[in-house]
Formats: C-alpha cells, sequence, structure tokens
C-alpha cells in the first residue's frame, strides 16, 4: 500500500502537459481539404501536426510535448502563399473561423484575439491619419485627437498583453505618433526616421515570426520620397533602404541576416524589381549564402536570373537535315514559342497538337519544341506530327543540359520570346499561350 502511494505522489508530482486543439471551419467548404500546422524557428519552421478538412469543418490535435511559439497554418499550394500565422502558448486552445474574403476571425484564445484586434485598430488609425492628410485638412484638433486616441490604444494594449507572447509584436510595432500636426512630407519622413525606434531584431520571438520579415519588406518597398520618379529612381531609392537594414542588422546572427536578405530578395523578383533584386543579392545576400554555404540559395538566384522577364532566353541548337540550327540565328519572327515537352507525356500529346493547329496561322510566330526524352523512337513518331514546329531533342529526359538550363520541373513548359529572344511570358498551358500571342 506505501509503494501505491509512493507511486501515485510522484504520478501527481509530475507537471503534465496538457494536450490542446486547434479547430474551427473554412470557408466555402468545397475548396479546402487539408490543414499542416508548422512552428516557425528563426529563418526555418518545423512540421507540427495535420489534420483533414472535412465540410469546412476540422480539428487539429497539436501533441503534447509541442513547445510554444508563432505557428504557420497552411491549407493550400504553393504552401508559401497560402497560409496564416496564430499564436500557440501551450496554454489554450484556439478556435476561428476562416473565409477567402476576409480572413480569420478567432473566438477562443485570449492572446490571438487581442492580438488581431490590436492591429486590426492600429492600421485603422493610422489609415485615419493618411486621410487627414490625403483630405488635404488643417484642423489642428482633428489630427491630435487621432494622435490621441493612437497612443492610447498603443498603450492599452501593451498594458493587456504584458507578460504574453503577443506583447512581443504589439510592443515592437509602436507606430511613430507626432505630438502636434505637421506637413505631410514631415510627417512622411518622420515615420521612416522613427521606423526602427520600438524594433527589437534579437528577440527570438520575434524572429521566429514572419514579423520582422514583413516589416522589413514594408520598410524597403513602402518607404519611398513623396515626388514623382521613374522605376529606375524608385528601385535606387528601394536599394538605400535596403543599405538602412543593413545597418540595424549589426547584431544579427549571419543565418538570420540571410534569411531577411533572402526574403526581400524575394519580394523584389516577384514584384520585378530586378535592379533591387540584382543589388540585394550581389551586395549582402551572395556572400551569406556563400559563407554558410547555403547553395540551394546560389542556385535559385542563378536560375532566377537566367529565366526572368526580359532576360535573353539561353541558346538552343539543334539539326534539321543534317544542318546545325540554332535558337540565337532563328529570323523573321516577332515572337518565339519555346515548348519543353516528352513524347511519353499524356499532356504533352494533348496540348501541343492543339497548339500546333491554332498557330498554324499566326506567321509572325515560330515554335521551337525541345522533347525531353530517354531515346528518339517515339520522339521521332510524335514530332513528325508538329511539322510546323522547330525541333530539337534532348537526351537524358530531366537530368538533360536543356532541362536543366531552363529549370524544367514538369512538361509541357512554355517560354514566349520577343523578336530579339528575350522571355517575356511563362504560360501555363497552351491555351494561354494563343491568348498572349493574339493579344501582342
Amino acid at each position: 500500500m506505501k509503494k501505491l502511494v509512493v507511486i501515485l505522489a510522484l504520478i501527481i508530482g509530475i507537471p503534465l502537459h496538457a494536450q490542446h486543439t486547434i479547430s474551427g471551419t473554412f470557408s466555402p467548404a468545397k475548396d479546402y481539404k487539408w490543414l499542416i500546422a508548422y512552428r516557425l524557428k528563426p529563418g526555418t519552421q518545423s512540421y507540427i501536426a495535420d489534420t483533414a478538412v472535412k465540410n469546412g469543418v476540422f480539428n487539429l490535435k497539436i501533441p503534447a510535448n509541442a513547445l510554444p511559439g508563432t505557428y504557420r497554418l497552411v491549407y493550400a499550394v504553393p504552401q508559401e502563399q497560402f497560409y496564416f500565422d496564430v499564436i500557440y502558448n501551450g496554454k489554450e486552445d484556439i478556435t476561428f473561423a476562416f473565409d477567402a474574403t476576409n480572413g480569420v476571425s478567432f473566438f477562443t484564445s485570449d492572446e490571438n484575439i487581442l492580438f488581431n484586434t490590436y492591429f486590426k485598430e492600429i492600421n485603422d488609425l493610422e489609415q485615419q491619419i493618411t486621410n487627414y492628410y490625403t483630405s488635404s485638412s488643417t484642423d489642428e484638433k482633428e489630427f491630435k485627437a487621432l494622435t490621441k486616441q493612437l497612443q492610447s490604444t498603443q498603450d492599452t494594449y501593451e498594458k493587456k498583453t504584458e507578460g504574453t507572447m503577443a506583447y512581443h509584436f504589439i510592443k515592437s510595432n509602436k507606430p511613430y505618433i507626432p505630438t502636434n500636426a505637421e506637413p505631410v512630407e514631415v510627417y512622411v519622413n518622420n515615420k521612416k526616421t522613427h521606423y526602427f525606434d520600438a524594433l527589437d531584431f534579437d528577440n527570438p520571438i520575434l524572429q521566429a515570426s514572419g514579423f520582422l520579415t514583413d516589416k522589413m519588406i514594408n520598410y524597403v518597398f513602402t518607404a519611398l520620397p513623396l515626388k514623382p520618379m521613374t522605376d529606375i529612381e524608385k528601385q535606387k531609392a528601394m536599394n538605400h533602404n535596403v543599405d538602412t537594414i543593413n545597418e540595424k542588422l549589426k547584431t544579427v546572427n549571419d543565418p538570420y541576416k540571410m534569411h531577411l536578405f533572402y526574403s526581400l530578395w524575394t519580394q523584389a523578383s516577384v514584384t520585378t524589381s530586378n535592379i533591387t533584386a540584382d543589388y540585394i543579392y550581389k551586395t549582402y545576400l551572395k556572400e551569406l549564402a556563400s559563407t554558410a554555404k547555403n547553395k540551394t540559395i546560389i542556385d535559385e538566384v542563378e536560375v532566377h536570373n537566367r529565366l526572368r522577364i526580359g532576360a535573353l532566353a539561353p541558346d538552343i541548337q539543334w539539326k534539321k537535315d543534317g544542318v546545325s540550327q540554332s535558337l540565337s540565328n532563328l529570323k523573321g519572327a516577332e515572337n518565339y514559342v519555346l515548348v519543353f515537352w516528352s513524347s511519353t507525356c499524356s499532356h504533352c500529346l494533348h496540348e501541343l497538337p492543339a497548339l500546333h493547329k491554332k498557330l498554324e496561322d499566326f506567321n509572325t510566330v515560330k515554335v521551337v519544341a525541345v522533347g525531353l526524352e530517354n531515346d528518339d523512337v517515339n520522339w521521332k513518331k510524335e514530332s513528325a506530327d508538329l511539322s510546323h514546329f522547330e525541333h530539337a531533342i534532348a537526351l537524358g529526359k530531366w537530368e538533360s543540359a536543356y532541362a536543366s538550363t531552363y529549370n524544367i520541373q514538369q512538361t509541357p513548359t512554355y517560354f514566349i520570346l520577343d523578336k530579339d529572344k528575350r522571355i517575356i511570358a511563362k504560360p501555363d498551358n497552351d491555351k494561354e499561350v494563343v491568348e498572349f500571342l493574339e493579344k501582342e
């Protein structure tokens, strides 16, 4: 009996981690089938759990040993686009409703409710100040009332969330709050000057989230002079902002610094700000990635630069009736279409004949079809039916040189070039190829 008492005492004395859940609904229900939870870490993430979404309803069980942090909930692919983040403190269940139009609304979890409410209120107040300036108002009482409310809201939420994870985000998000009405140019300049006042780049909770990344992207791409600028002038101003970011990151370790610069490069690339993308890579990111021996980032940048809109398409060579031909020497067309396909690909055998038929009357378009093949037996048969195309073959299929040069991940893959062989579009299918060419 004494042994049993001792055992019970030991069991009771061991702190138990309760298992919590993240549950709720997705709308419209038919569009969602699964949900994956990752715990964010500085510059990376780790898998936590996943669950099915049935009729728009889900219940995700978080492992009892899962650590608190910012959790990324992914609900579609590509994962880097279809997600939202929540705070998991290990103490409470989280329930919410996600709507494709209105986003997420929390029903339980005090931290997430306070976090979301704060950002909605603070963003609304900052928008009201923006409206004050855009309406050319000169009512100083109105301005002071807005800034007073802004300060009060910031103070209230800092006090409400003290001791929570949300506090770190709210405190670091404190905006510039002028004490008196000031000209719009002064206000904008002061917002930029004081942008980093509350930010703590060394805070591990902020690093293990998307918060600092979002703040840096916002600064680089929106903290710009209030004057008309050409695209080149705009990107030079962005480059200056990148330099400012680098100054602010002096105490940050290189791996996390690399993550931030990689995020900035990605944003510049997506928005086709190529001058800024190149500046970020050559000035900061390349050295950081090389030091870390991160070949993945270096390869990704090189592939992107080689194939981005405006880049000269890498040359392709083939033989026609025993005579050497090349993409660079083709002439007489306003547009060229490159299509990478395979004679064993069912999608290709559906799309290429359809494209061949559609382009028969396009006298200013030439098509170069590159077959990714293991051998030429079936390729000869299928390519013979596409007589209006120029045909090249890349033996070795996915391991072939052209598949590597053009980073081919699936067949068919299309590129549209202008008369100078520069890439101007990357359609997803044959119909998009035709639609683009019809607009040219």
